[in-house]
């Protein structure tokens, strides 16, 4: 019985697994049949295929046709299976060589005149072929760009099925057709704004180094107009480049989502900031075919920004624990789990009430007491728990608004501080699995070559001890503790570092 085999990708969270596409053709009844737990888009995959192999003079056998896609238990969406689906039947019908299909993996959705579509996820695809040891990956021609960002990996662009075919050794002569183009990158600017546009709030810009710094959450309380939302857009402008491997992961999560990539990585870290009308399905991703990333997911290595925090809806803000501590974003369905990777930096900016008045002009203040304490209490204990740096923003001065320019800091100057700082960290790190300060688990602090200097922690303790601190909190004010002692080049932390670093965490309720 003529059978014939070849390879695609079906993508689980940012993970690959590659699946064997098997053609058979017998001699029973005309079919068409596609089992191995196919979803809906997969299934119309038999219409489009015959139809684009049709139309590219390249028809699918009258008998029998039995595709398998195996592993059968593992679930498979969308229409990327297509073309391995079509090279699978040909080469079964021996109208290309079966042994150069086998060899090869295939990506890419028909069109009913047999041309090939770009299809979202091509770049995690590639990269799990890669990691599976094939050599050669055929994509549309409009994926081929994203495609090549994948080192090792010689990539075939088609524009079409009977190109394909041609390339496989198919003797066809050729035929020009307009290639389907990809989604076109849209360029944003590499820096929105710059640090010195900041009047005023010394300590909040100091907060925000420090943050980026060591890979801090940052929680800012202040009323409308005091630069929450300013100082938050800066944030990713003090951040150091991505290395290869997060831009790539990076650039892995936006093909995902369906966004451009195009030629080259981008080295700026992300920046996602939801409406606080955002469920907790679109905060942390979901759906009910395939499972697509959400916000958490899109901002990891950059800045995860909630403006209203308290607006957020109670389930959506409780989501980010998980992510928060472990760094990764796990989605369960009945027979697949996706995981993503979510290690970003946590903004969070609110007012003091609902009308924002409170603390600047009492008597304006329309707000209860009551209402004062409930609105801030939206946002949980446990997640507050986990929010390193803490800190009241307050509007500035008509003397602020007037101090020199010069005397600010620019966003050029802060990064290289904060270069440094983690290099330093890096540096102390190197025989651990940690890279930044953030990162570090509580015991490690209690270690000789995490401690602090001796004796510098009276007042830390005492805070523990009077219930002002959680354990948690208790390492956390460490961590931030040694970011401070980084951006000054000190060896190990002190109380003064300590000290500032408590201040940090407790200034919002000061």
């Amino acid at each position: 019985m003529p059978l014939a085999r070849a390879h695609a990708v079906a993508l689980l969270g940012i993970d690959g697994v590659i699946v064997q596409i098997e053609a058979d053709i017998s001699s029973n009844l005309p079919a068409f049949i596609l089992i191995g737990l196919p979803d809906a888009a997969l299934g119309e995959a038999r219409d489009r295929v015959r139809a684009a192999a049709h139309n590219s003079e390249l028809s699918i056998t009258a008998r029998k046709l039995t595709v398998n896609l195996s592993p059968a238990a593992l679930p498979k969406h969308g229409s990327g299976f297509d073309l391995a689906i079509a090279m699978a039947a040909l080469a079964a019908d021996g109208k290309v060589p079966a042994d150069s299909v086998d060899r090869v993996v295939h990506l890419g959705e028909l069109a009913l005149d047999g041309r090939v579509r770009p299809v979202s996820g091509v770049l995690p695809a590639v990269m799990a072929a890669a990691r599976a040891g094939y050599e050669t990956v055929v994509v549309p021609a409009g994926n081929a760009d994203e495609a090549r960002l994948v080192e090792g990996v010689r990539i075939v662009g088609v524009a079409s099925l009977r190109d394909a075919a041609i390339w496989h050794g198919a003797e066809l002569d050729p035929v020009e057709c307009d290639p389907i183009a990809g989604p076109v990158p849209v360029e944003v600017p590499d820096e929105p704004g710059d640090l010195v546009d900041i009047v005023g709030n010394e300590d909040a810009v100091e907060a925000a180094q420090v943050a980026a710094a060591g890979g801090h959450h940052l929680f800012l309380l202040g009323p409308p107009g005091a630069g929450k939302t300013m100082l938050a857009a800066r944030l990713p402008g003090l951040l150091p480049d991505l290395d290869d491997a997060a831009a790539l992961e990076v650039a892995s999560i936006r093909s995902l989502g369906g966004a451009p990539v195009g030629s080259r990585l981008a080295r700026r870290p992300p920046f996602e900031a939801p409406h606080h009308t955002a469920s907790a399905a679109s905060m942390i991703g979901g759906g009910s075919g395939w499972i697509r990333p959400g916000a958490v997911v899109r901002a990891a290595h950059g800045v995860l920004f909630l403006d209203e925090a308290p607006e957020f809806p109670a389930a959506a803000l409780d989501a980010l624990r998980q992510p928060l501590e472990s760094g990764v974003v796990a989605i369960s369905r009945v027979n697949a789990t996706a995981r993503y990777p979510a290690r970003f930096q946590l903004v969070l900016a609110a007012n003091p009430c609902p009308c924002g008045l409170a603390g600047v002009d009492d008597t304006a203040c329309t707000c209860s007491p009551f209402t004062r304490r409930r609105y801030l209490t939206r946002l949980s204990g446990p997640l507050l728990d986990r929010v390193d740096i803490q800190l009241t923003v307050r509007r500035i001065t008509a003397a602020q608004l007037r101090a020199a320019p010069d005397r600010r800091l620019t966003s050029e100057a802060a990064r290289a501080r904060i270069v440094a700082a983690r290099a330093v960290a890096a540096d102390r790190l190197r025989v651990t699995p940690w890279r930044l300060n953030s990162q570090v688990a509580g015991p490690w602090l209690r270690t000789p070559a995490g401690a602090p200097v001796r004796g510098s922690t009276a007042g830390l303790d005492r805070a523990l001890e009077r219930g002002a601190l959680t354990m948690r909190g208790y390492d956390r004010v460490l961590k931030v503790a040694w970011t401070v002692a980084d951006l000054e080049g000190a060896e190990r932390p002190t109380a003064d570092h300590i000290g500032r670093a408590l201040y940090l965490r407790k200034a919002m309720s000061e």
